[in-house]
């Protein structure tokens, strides 16, 4: 039950791009609001962007901002990350995280470490490295 599998990582050189998917299987997608969380070697988990369930709001960390766009395709029960100009800061396990939303809550709040997701990915690791 809400099992999530994330894909498309890889080892590229700074200015690479590359497009991270997460699947759903035994359920849809279309009642969750995905978000793609990233953790680098000692450092915390952090939100780097999401979607609500709609499609109709995204949130982006300004780390990310201009670089990443998330889309999500109903008919594939898939949600994308599209990473363009990778920098080596962009090093992390990427994982993606569904939560079952309501309309109610704003996608800014549930980017966060502290918003509680029902279920998540394995991680996919993305190396940015000349």
């Amino acid at each position: 039950q809400l099992q999530l599998v994330e894909s498309g990582g890889g080892l590229v050189q700074p200015g690479g791009s590359l497009r991270l998917s997460c699947a759903a299987s035994g359920f849809t997608l279309d009642y969750y609001a995905i978000g793609w969380f990233r953790q680098a070697p000692g450092k915390e988990r952090e939100g780097v962007s999401c979607i609500s369930s709609s499609a109709g709001s995204t949130y982006y960390a300004d780390s990310v901002k201009g670089r990443f766009t998330i889309s999500r395709d109903r008919a594939k029960n898939t949600v994308y990350l599209q990473i363009n100009n990778l920098k080596p800061e962009d090093t992390a396990v990427y994982y993606c995280g569904a939560a079952r939303d309501f309309g109610i809550t704003a996608i800014q709040a549930m980017c966060v470490l502290t918003y509680e997701y029902d279920g998540w990915g394995q991680g996919t690791q993305v190396t940015v490295s000349s």
